[in-house]
């Protein structure tokens, strides 16, 4: 499926600000196989002082951005052209949840995908003995990893609410699941948490999503947002899977990947500093437009 992609992000200040410091990352990823990235570019107003561009640790397109003069608002905004590709699972290369420990034990590589670098605490994931419990206690006998993944998903869905008033991006995923209310971070963050707890190995995913206006209504321009999903080492033979609890789905080819992380802090499309003492209001507007298939 093809698309093209707009994506603004602003910031209004209520005094001028006076230097500001910014790390992006929204733009699509190229992933052989998987998703081609035809086109981007990449729009800042005003000017930047300094801009550069670069790929951190996990192969994030990440764009930082200085601002040396003083400004009221800022403007990001993201047009590109992503063809994702068509994947299908094969359920029976999934390893089996009692084999995961002697799987990560053969491991070495400590190269970005490794599974190594997501069994553990992240800046926004604690692991929790009362989520571990929540997985073990819906899970069948002698299950694979790829249908425990599921099967929590699934849970999450049925048992949550998903409520934009309820949390903030703050909110820590014991809070979002204590409440059972929260928006597609707080899913994620929460079946990550609930995964890492139980043995698997789970990071975070942040992209787009192509949505569907109910029938016979019109599409909104602009209406759609940024959204996350998770992803989960299945073994040595399937290797890493991403799974939608918000919409209870296997990632498929209505969502576009912008960046792999441990959690949101590593794929935040906007962090950065600034030197000021006033209040800031933002605006995200989102099109995933869909195309005819590239050839």
């Amino acid at each position: 499926m093809l698309y093209d992609i707009v994506c603004t992000i602003s910031y209004k200040y209520r005094t001028p600000v006076w230097a500001g410091r910014h790390l992006l990352r929204f733009t699509p990823l190229e992933l052989p196989g998987v998703q081609r990235a035809v086109a981007a570019n990449l729009n800042v107003l005003p000017a930047p002082s300094e801009r550069s561009r670069f790929r951190d640790f996990f192969g994030n397109q990440a764009h930082e951005i200085v601002f040396g003069n003083a400004h009221s608002e800022i403007g990001f905004s993201l047009k590109a052209r992503v063809e994702r590709l068509q994947h299908c699972l094969e359920d029976e290369a999934s390893l089996a949840l009692d084999e995961m420990p002697m799987a990560l034990d053969r491991i070495q590589s400590l190269a970005p995908d490794s599974p190594l670098h997501f069994v553990g605490r992240s800046p926004r994931i604690r692991l929790s003995r009362h989520l571990g419990d929540y997985v073990e206690d819906r899970l069948p006998f002698n299950v694979s990893v790829l249908e425990a993944v599921r099967t929590l998903g699934r849970a999450l869905n049925s048992e949550m609410t998903f409520d934009a008033t309820a949390t903030s991006v703050e909110t820590s995923h014991e809070e979002a699941f204590e409440a059972r209310h929260g928006v597609c971070q707080d899913f994620s963050h929460i079946m990550i948490a609930a995964l890492r707890s139980v043995g698997i190995p789970a990071g975070y995913v942040s992209g787009f999503l192509r949505t569907k206006p109910p029938e016979g209504q019109p599409r909104l321009s602009g209406a759609d947002a940024m959204h996350a999903w998770v992803r989960a080492w299945c073994g040595p033979d399937l290797g890493w899977v991403e799974y939608d609890p918000t919409n209870a789905v296997d990632v498929g080819e209505d969502h576009v990947v912008v960046g792999y992380g441990r959690d949101y802090s590593d794929v935040s499309p906007v962090k950065g500093v600034l030197k000021a003492a006033t209040a800031q209001e933002s605006r995200q507007a989102v099109d995933v437009i869909p195309l005819e298939t590239a050839s």
